[in-house]
């Protein structure tokens, strides 16, 4: 073996090098997060060529972002493996049409590409009678993509969105009709779209063979990148490149498929070794990106994932030396929250740490808002990545226009909170109707923001709330070429940093409120899995009880996990808190025995398990506890409940504890309560009756 195919397995562990080592064939690599797939799959291309197993022209390497493909390329020559084609499936089609198009469309060139379907959508619609705003037209266009990416025609649409359980924007035979006239409208303009691309390359593979012929003789070994993001029209396409051979490796993670809403699918990388029979499996396990604290986590969240995904899980070993322990912190509020957070990033960059390696990471667009003013507050510089700032919106800025209005016309009497809603009604904007459509639900999300905002500061009237709406604007508008990042969990993906703070870690926004099915709840599941495997060093998760300073109690998201007894954050007894010197409490909350949630209320966490939850109350002992708290209270004259309320007696008769230390977990009784009763109420649950104390 030359040696510099030799040179390529330095420095690999034993799972990569029998990766790369693989014999020629199908070859599923499992690799979890921060284990080196991208190393590992350009040693395996190096490998191959520099033995001279494979010529480089003939490997064709496809993934999802031309920033990868750039990165592959970039390491390839480091390799001394120039040649190889690593690009886009949408790249790599277009590349092949155009070369091909002279056959495969009549002599005639390709057909113009579009790359927006807005203003064809909207002609659409009007052809279907619809009359469409921009954001539906935006979410028409998503739901299109969707079904033409899952390779669902027009007709057939309203059945297989409805075996699919989503949500259209708009009534399924409606969306239905648009289809039809935007195919129309498109054939009649002469244009094909992205989906029209994947497909037309894959078309002409399979009804020319001269075409096939031509392109499997230049491309023989494939590369498949972050292959749990493959679609089935991309499947199509990678299907009819390789025609019957099996010369194929694929890379991916079960754990971090989030993207089924785009059509995204892991089945091909589960049924990856039923379709090729003798394939090689390896497993990417040793984590060489977070230190074994993050690891254990990751761990812990997405061990109890369920579902056929689960079957694939990795369990990551941590290669790094040890780091701090994730800090998890609840707050009263999301200002709070916030103001928590920007503190916490100014200490660490005055500490050293750089403001770009440190992100603050959310579920959704419209969540950026607090950290933004929050930052601004502090005078920590920041980035929002993947999208606009937060009063750089187009529906913000729309809401301003119309608060200001509004000041000209108000009246004394309405509060705050119902002037704001009152005036975003003139933008459409309704407080009980969130949208179906994802690019709808945003805007109306983040307009909800605005009427949140007025919540904090009831004490304005609308003028003055307009001028602070304003301050907070000019704030957050401050150019900076170096700061925190911001971003939604979706955009961080394949992103990472040294200090990662998940925020907003509560049931409704993570797990969001429109994950209904099983199978959407584990994705949530896995989005904060994927956050959680952003961070290398520092890890911060918190959640806020309530929206706004006296809101409405919400619970901490399902998915925390218990963290062992000796991690810095611990579990109190009794669900009770350790408190820092400012007042903020560290803990995780006791979980439900039923279903694994955090529980957020006292009454919850009294009982050990959320009040929807099936109750396994031994009936018979909760009769004796009464009983004996009947006796008890009439010996001391008091009333009963100041012995135990009935809550209490409902959570012993539930929990039956056996031990002084698991009776005072129980909410309600503390260290006198202890000591006056504790024997007494261990010896009823134990079975004794009143008359044998």
């Amino acid at each position: 073996m030359p040696s510099s195919a030799r040179a390529v397995l330095a420095g690999l562990d034993d799972e990569q090098r029998a990766a790369v080592t693989a014999p020629a064939g199908p070859v599923c690599i499992l690799a979890g997060a921060g284990t080196g797939k991208t190393r590992a799959i350009t040693a395996r291309v190096a490998y191959r060529a520099l033995s001279g197993e494979v010529r480089p022209q003939h490997v064709l390497a496809v993934t999802f972002t031309n920033r990868a493909a750039a990165e592959m390329r970039s390491r390839l020559t480091a390799l001394g493996v120039p040649g190889v084609q690593a690009r886009t499936f949408h790249s790599a089609a277009l590349r092949q049409l155009r070369y091909f198009a002279a056959r495969l469309f009549e002599g005639r060139e390709l057909p113009e590409l579009v790359e927006s379907k807005g203003r064809l959508i909207g002609l659409a619609a009007t052809r279907a009678g619809l009359r469409l705003d921009r954001t539906m037209a935006r979410d028409l266009a998503a739901e299109i993509e969707w079904a033409k990416s899952c390779l669902i025609e027009p007709t057939e649409y309203p059945v297989e969105v409805a075996k699919a359980g989503r949500e259209p924007p708009l009534d399924a035979e409606q969306v239905s009709r648009v289809f039809v006239e935007y195919e129309r409208v498109k054939r009649a303009a002469g244009t094909i779209d992205f989906e029209d691309m994947l497909r037309a390359a894959a078309w002409g593979i399979d009804l020319h063979s001269d075409v096939a012929d031509q392109i499997r003789a230049q491309y023989r070994h494939f590369v498949v990148d972050e292959y749990q993001d493959v679609n089935p029209v991309q499947q199509k396409l990678l299907d009819a490149w390789l025609g019957h051979r099996d010369d194929v490796t694929v890379v991916g993670d079960a754990s971090q498929t989030i993207y089924s809403f785009t059509g995204a699918s892991s089945e091909h990388l589960v049924d990856f070794p039923r379709r090729f029979r003798g394939a090689t499996v390896v497993r990417l396990v040793r984590d060489y990106r977070s230190t074994p604290q993050v690891v254990g986590l990751a761990n812990d969240v997405i061990g109890q994932a369920r579902g056929e995904l689960a079957r694939l899980r990795l369990k990551l070993v941590g290669q790094r030396a040890p780091g701090p322990e994730p800090d998890l912190r609840g707050y009263a509020d999301e200002p709070a929250e916030a103001a928590a957070v920007a503190r916490r990033c100014a200490e660490m960059i005055s500490a050293g740490t750089s403001a770009k390696e440190i992100a603050i990471l959310y579920r959704a667009n419209s969540q950026s808002e607090a950290y933004e003013e929050a930052l601004s507050e502090a005078g920590v510089p920041y980035v929002v990545h993947g999208g606009e700032r937060f009063f750089e919106r187009g529906e913000v800025r729309q809401a301003m226009v119309a608060l200001r209005s509004a000041t000209r016309s108000a009246v004394a009497g309405p509060s705050l909170r119902d002037a704001v809603v009152a005036a975003l009604e003139a933008v459409n904007w309704r407080p009980d109707r969130p949208p179906g459509g994802g690019a709808a639900r945003e805007q109306w999300e983040a307009l909800a923001a605005l009427v949140a905002l007025a919540d904090e500061h009831a004490d304005l009237n609308l003028s003055e709330f307009c001028v602070e709406l304003s301050r907070r604007a000019a704030a957050q508008h401050v150019p900076v070429l170096d700061g925190v990042t911001l971003s939604s969990l979706h955009s961080a993906k394949g992103l990472e940093w040294d200090a990662v703070f998940l925020v907003g870690l509560v049931e409704g926004m993570l797990p969001t409120a429109y994950a209904k099915s099983p199978e959407a709840l584990e994705e949530e599941r896995r989005l904060l899995y994927v956050g959680i495997t952003r961070a290398r060093q520092s890890l911060w998760l918190s959640y806020a009880g309530a929206r706004a300073p006296g809101g409405r109690q919400r619970r901490p998201c399902r998915f925390l996990p218990h963290l062992d007894p000796d991690r810095r954050v611990t579990r109190a007894a009794g669900g009770r808190a350790k408190r820092d010197p400012d007042g903020t409490s560290r803990r995780v909350l006791v979980s439900c025995r039923v279903c694994g949630a955090a529980l957020l209320s006292g009454g919850d966490r009294k009982l050990g398990r959320c009040a929807g939850c099936p109750s396994d109350i031994d009936e018979e002992l909760l009769e004796r506890l009464h009983e004996w708290r009947a006796h008890r209270a009439g010996a001391q004259k008091i009333p009963a409940f100041v012995v135990f309320t009935d809550a209490t007696l409902t959570a012993l008769a539930e929990r039956r504890p056996a031990t002084t230390e698991e009776l005072a977990v129980i909410g309600g009784i503390g260290p006198r309560k202890l000591t006056m009763y504790g024997p007494e109420v261990l010896a009823i649950v134990s079975g004794s009756g009143v008359e044998d104390l």
